[in-house]
């Protein structure tokens, strides 16, 4: 380290800081870098295009949202595997549903603050129906359709949002229903990030009341797999869910 330091001109601290991602990557250090490893041809040239884009601002990061982090990794993923048990999860959310969602979070967010989140949640819902969409699947206990999030109205118009999305080639929902009994985690919400490069490994985001956590391969990845897969086994299909979420919605309508 001390020798590129010595020949980039700059401190070690600097070489340091850019090899472990810590700080930004000009032009010039891709230059500098390049001449200095030897690295030529597109090699050179996909190093600079990465420098290029990684100065431009995601949209997400002037929303200032709490989660931000865990939305720059689901616009990057291949497959989302969604599990709610108590929330309809909110790249599904209606803009209705999804404010009183947020209305209801305690300690209560300002009026501001939920139109900031809800204008965030609404813009990353773009991602599902995208020139490149992940697939989405959704494992969601049959609690979450009976209930109410604001209203009955607004309810009703969430479930039949749910139908139209169920019908995206990218989408699925399974609904777990009550009598398929208690179900084998401990938690009400987690996520399942698969990537598109194969040499990335996968990672669960898990929602916390104080906190989120985020777990890779060597922290339980394959546990909490293997848990949605037990609870995607445990409910209908997503032909039968649709006919679950289809006549729990007729019930909202009065």
């Amino acid at each position: 380290m001390e020798q590129v330091a010595e020949r980039l001109q700059c401190s070690p601290s600097k070489v340091s800081r850019l090899e472990t991602g810590r700080r930004g990557v000009s032009a010039r250090d891709i230059r500098d870098l390049c001449d200095l490893y030897d690295v030529r041809g597109e090699n050179r040239q996909q190093l600079i295009d990465l420098a290029a884009e990684g100065k431009q601002q995601a949209w997400w990061q002037s929303k200032n949202l709490p989660y931000s982090t865990y939305v720059g990794l689901e616009a990057e993923a291949a497959r989302i595997s969604d599990f709610a048990l108590s929330l309809v999860p909110g790249l599904l959310q209606t803009a209705d549903y999804g404010r009183a969602v947020l209305t209801a979070i305690h300690p209560p967010l300002t009026a501001d603050t939920i139109d900031q989140r809800l204008a965030g949640r609404l813009e990353r819902q773009r991602l599902l129906n995208s020139e490149s969409p992940p697939e989405f699947e959704a494992v969601i206990d049959e609690a979450v359709l009976h209930r109410v999030g604001g209203s009955r109205a607004i309810m009703r118009a969430q479930l039949l949002h749910l139908l139209a999305v169920s019908e995206w080639p990218n989408v699925r929902i399974w609904v777990v229903p009550y009598q398929a009994g208690i179900l084998p985690v401990p938690t009400n919400k987690f996520i399942v990030l698969s990537f598109k490069e194969p040499s990335v490994p996968g990672l669960v985001f898990i929602e916390g009341l104080t906190g989120d956590l985020y777990l890779g391969s060597a922290d339980g990845l394959a546990d909490y797999q293997q848990a949605f897969s037990a609870m995607r086994a445990m409910a209908a299909t997503p032909e039968s869910s649709r006919q679950m979420i289809a006549t729990i919605a007729d019930t909202f309508e009065n």
